[in-house]
């Protein structure tokens, strides 16, 4: 993989090994179900090394690399990270994912992309594998690095992988984000999809249109990052309209939010129409929500902006009866933590993100990502978002259910990584539950009894712009799993 060029930052880097490989990654464009590119120069670096590679039916990547000598009777390791990654970019930081590079900086210990989302998740935990594979140095038993696609637009590799694929008998996962804990149980969920088609009106004589922009707010992971309460700006947006039309005769052309499901929407833009005398009215209740949004997001979401502009050009818009049942919807449904777990402190149990709308005079859709330990708990609350779409007539189903991960409490893997990180840091690791969805629980279904352990480095951001990695805790990931690989029996 030395052809692709390497950005200036990474010759920096230490352990230079794991660095090399997340290079590659930046230079190879690798958005879900985009993959091809990185998985083919991956196939083969892997047979230019010897080392046999496969590709399934639905795209996982599969690389064997034999036991070091003498240890061929120990048990095999399945390392496992996915080749996608959540594409997102401000509005005002042009980047074609299909094929501009991720050009990132280094920053007081974090390496981070300005702009853009750098790719960490899952990208260090596959340059980590890749390490694994090469060095030849290392003392381990048989390896099967499973690389698998789609995980971040629905975990179709993991769901499309079968129970004949892999051989080993414990896993290691390399696609959490927190340094120091080993996580060992994992949320599942689901989608609910909405959509409504519509018939378009034109504008009434004499009146203006607008176009109003809310942007500056953090984004994140919407597992990761559900509870901390930062804005999500479609609901924020529908809000908005909602109270405006409260005081204006006001229509609506066009809504637009969020660019990805398990994202946080950072940025949402409608396009309206009012009475051209209203013009003044409008404008000073868009300063009053601005100063209304910077008031209750103080702490959370400072860099909160409701913008507005004069929009020229031809428009339709949504009927009135259209634009009361999606407003009324939207606003009306569900968005953030609904419970917390009672058996794990601290942890979300359930919760939903609306995290896509797209809403034109022809109709639109938008999507809810549902997550719960208990699937019980995420098919009831898709339920509730669907029987609320259903009031109106509106179609809304419910598509992608994967299961959780239960926790292991009894893991003999978990036992040893946590023996294994007190040797080598001299300290305790914790154990945690998260509320991200991990491929570990589907994989684990189709494969009973497989030992499952999760780990990663320090990532802040994910699935948003400026996304950074901690630099140190991916060469302290690196120490970890050597040793761990070294330690299996």
């Amino acid at each position: 993989m030395s052809d692709l060029p390497t950005p200036s930052v990474f010759p920096s880097l230490a352990p230079a090994i794991v660095w090399k490989h997340f290079a590659t990654l930046c230079a190879i464009p690798r958005a879900s179900k985009h993959e091809a590119r990185l998985r083919q120069q991956l196939s083969v670096w892997a047979e230019q090394r010897g080392l046999a590679a496969a590709v399934d039916a639905t795209g996982n990547l599969i690389i064997r690399k034999p036991a070091s000598p003498g240890r061929a009777h120990l048990p095999g390791v399945i390392l496992q990270a996915h080749l996608d990654m959540v594409c997102q970019n401000n509005a005002d930081t042009p980047h074609d994912f299909s094929r501009d590079p991720i050009r990132p900086v280094r920053r007081d210990g974090w390496l981070v992309a300005d702009g853009t989302t750098l790719g960490a998740d899952n990208g260090i935990g596959v340059a980590l594998i890749l390490a694994v594979l090469e060095d030849t140095r290392l003392r381990h038993g048989p390896i099967e690095a499973l690389f698998t696609v789609d995980e971040e637009a629905g975990m179709g590799g993991a769901n499309g992988l079968t129970p004949d694929t892999l051989d080993g008998h414990l896993m290691l996962n390399l696609d959490t984000e927190l340094w120091g804990e080993f996580y060992l149980g994992c949320a599942g969920g689901l989608d609910v999809n909405v959509q409504r088609s519509a018939t378009p009106e034109p504008v009434p004589e004499g009146w203006q249109c607008w176009r109003i922009n809310l942007r500056g707010l953090r984004g994140g992971h919407s597992g990761v990052d559900i509870h901390e309460e930062r804005g999500n700006a479609i609901k924020l947006l529908v809000r908005v309209l909602r109270g405006l039309e409260q005081h204006l005769p006001l229509r609506l052309a066009s809504l637009n939010g969020g660019t990805a499901r398990n994202a946080l929407p950072r940025e949402a833009f409608a396009v309206i129409a009012v009475p051209g005398l209203e013009a003044a009215q409008l404008v000073a209740g868009l300063e009053k929500w601005d100063g209304c949004l910077r008031r209750e997001l103080a702490g959370v979401d400072d860099g909160v902006e409701l913008g507005y502009s004069p929009e020229s050009g031809a428009v339709d818009l949504l009927s009135p009866a259209d634009q009361r049942i999606w407003l009324a919807s939207l606003h009306a449904a569900p968005h953030g933590v609904r419970r917390m777990s009672r058996q794990v402190t601290g942890v979300v149990e359930t919760s939903n993100n609306l995290g896509m709308v797209t809403l034109a005079a022809t109709g639109g859709s938008c999507n809810f990502m549902v997550r719960s330990l208990l699937d019980s708990g995420s098919l009831a609350l898709a339920d509730e978002i669907v029987s609320l779409f259903a009031l109106s007539g509106t179609v809304a189903v419910k598509a992608g259910h994967y299961p959780g991960w239960a926790p292991n409490p009894d893991s003999q893997l978990l036992s040893l990584c946590q023996a294994v990180y007190r040797r080598e840091f001299g300290s305790d690791s914790r154990v945690q539950v998260i509320h991200a969805g991990l491929e570990c629980g589907i994989i684990g279904a189709k494969y009973p009894g497989l030992d499952i352990v999760s780990f990663g480095p320090t990532i802040r951001g994910a699935h948003a712009p400026g996304e950074a990695v901690e630099i140190e805790t991916v060469g302290c990931c690196w120490q970890l799993l050597q040793a761990i690989l070294a330690a299996v029996e």
